[in-house]
């Protein structure tokens, strides 16, 4: 199952030069994590990514951080991202108020193997954040619905308080074409639900082992643990794919500071095959 996506983008040809985007909503979802709306500034239409992929934003005066795309695929009318501020740019970002501007660069990057995954049952596991990067490829699932079989969604934060898309998450909890299971690893005020990190989720989950593609994203410790527990399960390696966000500087493979062995995760990632680097992921030093 091949990740190489066809990339269209309201950009103009330089993929070095940010294109002006409008605030349309900014929403605080959890203390430390906020969710950006945006549309172009110059009035084209849409924005066209695959599930998976990301932009690089960039704060005028301030600096530019990649971010993957965390909204529907098949909505073209906003621009949505999901982060975490923990740095100047993110803690700049944080501070726009609706009708102010920024720059986007991309999409960039690889995609979740969505439509390859057509005749699978499919289960996302997420930690944290990492559920952004993860939602486009669900949306995505969910508008063909048919196509797939069982499609299990296990997600993992560290206290119920860092829940993302808690109403989504219900929304999605109602479906009955849908597995839902939330878990924390610690519980706090009136948690009724899962504890333990997401990895004790996989030996119960409802899905057939012989016949699935996982799509993996979160902390790297958990994707490690994760990778495990799924091979236990009988998931096949070409079978898992994961997503590597990390150390992004220009998108694009010139600077290196994304370099992962003999790839680069800004093009040849952000979403890879296991089996294809589970040699690399097994080597903390990189």
């Amino acid at each position: 199952m091949e990740t190489t996506p066809e990339t269209t983008s309201v950009h103009a040809d330089d993929p070095m030069l940010p294109v002006p985007f409008r605030v349309q909503r900014l929403r605080q979802d959890t203390y430390d994590t906020f969710t950006l709306e945006l549309q172009p500034a110059n009035g084209t239409p849409g924005f066209r990514f695959s599930a998976g992929q990301f932009n690089m934003l960039y704060m005028f005066g301030t600096g530019e951080v990649p971010i993957s795309i965390s909204g529907d695929p098949g909505n073209l009318k906003a621009l949505v991202h999901t982060t975490r501020a923990v740095g100047t740019v993110t803690k700049a970002m944080r501070q726009l108020k609706t009708g102010e501007v920024l720059g986007v660069r991309g999409p960039f990057g690889t995609h979740w193997p969505v439509e390859e995954a057509a005749g699978n049952d499919v289960v996302i596991v997420a930690g944290g954040i990492g559920l952004a990067p993860l939602r486009p490829a669900l949306y995505a699932l969910l508008a063909n619905r048919d196509k797939y079989g069982k499609v299990v969604l296990l997600y993992g934060t560290r206290t119920p308080s860092d829940i993302l898309y808690r109403r989504e998450l219900e929304n999605w909890r109602s479906r009955l074409d849908l597995e839902v299971y939330v878990t924390v690893d610690r519980a706090t005020g009136n948690w009724r639900g899962n504890v333990g990190v997401v990895t004790t989720l996989i030996p119960k989950a409802p899905f057939d082992p012989r016949n699935t593609v996982a799509m993996v994203c979160g902390p790297e410790i958990m994707m490690r643990f994760t990778m495990l527990e799924l091979q236990k399960r009988g998931v096949a390696l070409e079978d898992i794919f994961l997503s590597m966000e990390r150390n992004m500087k220009c998108a694009v493979g010139f600077c290196g500071h994304c370099q992962f062995g003999p790839t680069f995760i800004c093009k040849d990632g952000p979403v890879f095959r296991y089996d294809r680097i589970k040699d690399l992921f097994a080597q903390r030093e990189i």
